[in-house]
């Protein structure tokens, strides 16, 4: 699916985008609350400021994507491959990190208050 049927589809409150890949899209500032994006691909993407609030992104990938200020409270992480992602400044409250790959992420001014943080690398 590309990124225009993405926006299209998602303004007519589909949630449900498994599997999608959304390779180096501008996603900046978007309000995708409770979005599934399981198992989708997201790598080099642009995710500054986006709200993810709920979102489900278990077994994504997000290999250097940038979600500086990004707002992903209470969002499904695990085993989330985030190598390499500038995470500086976003609020990750509450998130699930169980099995998710954090090598060379940015992790400046991250906060993680309450956030499961079991076997992650």
């Amino acid at each position: 699916m590309k990124e225009r049927h993405f926006f299209t589809n998602y303004l007519k409150n589909q949630r449900d985008f498994e599997g999608i890949s959304l390779h180096q899209a501008d996603l900046q500032g978007l309000n995708l609350q409770r979005i599934n994006l399981t198992r989708a691909d997201l790598s080099g993407a642009n995710l500054k400021y986006t709200d993810l609030s709920g979102a489900c992104l278990a077994q994504a990938n997000l290999t250097n994507v940038d979600l500086t200020k990004a707002h992903l409270v209470g969002a499904n992480l695990t085993e989330i491959n985030l190598i390499g992602a500038d995470l500086s400044g976003a609020d990750l409250t509450g998130v699930d990190l169980t099995n998710a790959d954090l090598r060379c992420a940015n992790l400046n001014n991250v906060n993680l208050s309450k956030a499961r943080l079991q076997r992650f690398i």
